[in-house]
């Protein structure tokens, strides 16, 4: 023992090949390899969007396709074409309905005023899906109602569908 100031540090050349070994154990070793991720990306098939809102009925009735209809009625009378017959015809023809089954009222009075109200309709499977605009009627309205006895669904003069 060797005395260092008041207190007695032990001291062995034991101890210090023991310390010396020790540490020389804590050397640093070349890093491991770490194993590398492989991701393999197949391409799949992009999936179909599923169809939002209403749709058109091939085989269903009038009242079945009231809501494809009405979505159709809303979509025009919300546009800048609101108050012409022909958009409605246009734009339900686009939809798939039939325009030889179709019937439109006059978009202006006999005198050249804006009409108060444009009906136009289309017959289905023996009803009548009809739909109404206009100043005079609150927001666009449509409706399914049977057929009038002369086989059309509206009463009155309409217009001929010729473009």
């Amino acid at each position: 023992m060797r005395n260092v100031g008041q207190r007695a540090v032990p001291f062995s050349l034991a101890a210090c090949v023991g310390v010396v070994l020790m540490l020389s154990g804590c050397t640093t070793a070349a890093p491991t390899p770490r194993p590398t991720l492989s991701v393999s990306l197949t391409p799949t098939a992009t999936p179909t969007p599923t169809p939002t809102g209403p749709a058109l009925m091939p085989n269903g009735s009038a009242t079945q396709n009231l809501p494809y209809f009405t979505s159709i009625v809303d979509a025009v009378a919300s546009g800048p074409q609101a108050a012409q017959g022909r958009a409605y015809i246009d734009a339900l023809t686009a939809g798939g309905f039939d325009k030889s089954a179709m019937e439109v009222t006059q978009d202006l009075t006999t005198v050249g005023n804006q009409a108060d109200s444009i009906q136009f309709s289309v017959t289905w499977k023996g009803e009548c899906l009809v739909g109404q605009v206009g100043p005079s009627v609150p927001g666009p309205q449509a409706r399914v109602l049977p057929l009038v006895p002369e086989g059309t669904c509206l009463v009155g003069q309409t217009r001929p569908i010729d473009w």
